[in-house]
């Protein structure tokens, strides 16, 4: 689990091949590592990773077939630029919101336009991710935890402000470029346990309701 709020911005030192799949060299920058062992996560560009080996400036991950199937890792190269975040621990201080680093889709930047001292960006979203984004609820964009401003007819709008901007990739971002996007990971189990899925219809009815002293 992460919280989105970004600790470290890294770069690929390498992207390698592997038997179908893909090994990463990551530079991590000014993130600290001394608490970090074989086995541990940390998330990339929103992208939880497993360390499977550790360098004093940086670590190794592999990367399957799935993640690059719904990720842009597979573009990745050396140079490019990557936010970091270590797993959360028990003492955290949540100052994001609940980030479990399993990336839904990927989305578009359609605008970008300078609003005072922030970043205005209009997102577009995969149409089956869209109903899991709220005005004014949280998103996570390549890593970062992020507020909606306003739901748009394509995805949202949100403001980068200076900090943000400073600390994380995302002042890299022109109009045309790809993002990782993680919904709310609780509009994804509420919409589990109310049944509403493509498969499958909501139990929960007005009848339903009345029947257990909800609804008169």
């Amino acid at each position: 689990m992460f919280t989105g709020i970004i600790e470290a911005v890294g770069s690929i030192s390498s992207a390698r091949a592997e038997q179908g799949d893909v090994r990463l060299r990551i530079h991590t920058g000014s993130l600290d590592l001394d608490d970090v062992k074989l086995g541990d996560s940390i998330a990339t560009n929103g992208v939880c990773l497993t360390v499977v080996a550790c360098h004093g400036d940086g670590f190794e991950a592999d990367v399957s077939r799935e993640s690059l199937a719904h990720t842009r890792i597979g573009q990745w190269s050396a140079g490019t630029r990557v936010n970091l975040e270590k797993a959360m621990l028990p003492t955290t201080r949540m100052g994001g919101h609940i980030v479990s680093g399993h990336v839904d889709g990927v989305g578009t930047i359609r605008k970008r336009e300078a609003d005072a001292r922030s970043i205005r960006f209009d997102v577009e979203v995969p149409a089956e991710l869209r109903r899991y984004i709220a005005a004014k609820g949280s998103v996570t964009v390549d890593g970062v935890s992020l507020t909606t401003n306003a739901l748009t007819a394509t995805g949202f709008s949100l403001n980068i402000v200076p900090h943000t901007a400073q600390e994380t990739t995302l002042a890299d971002l022109q109009a045309g470029a790809e993002v990782h996007l993680e919904v709310d990971v609780i509009a994804r189990y509420l919409e589990q346990l109310l049944g509403h899925t493509q498969d499958q219809k909501s139990q929960i009815t007005p009848a339903f309701l009345a029947e257990n002293g909800f609804w008169k």
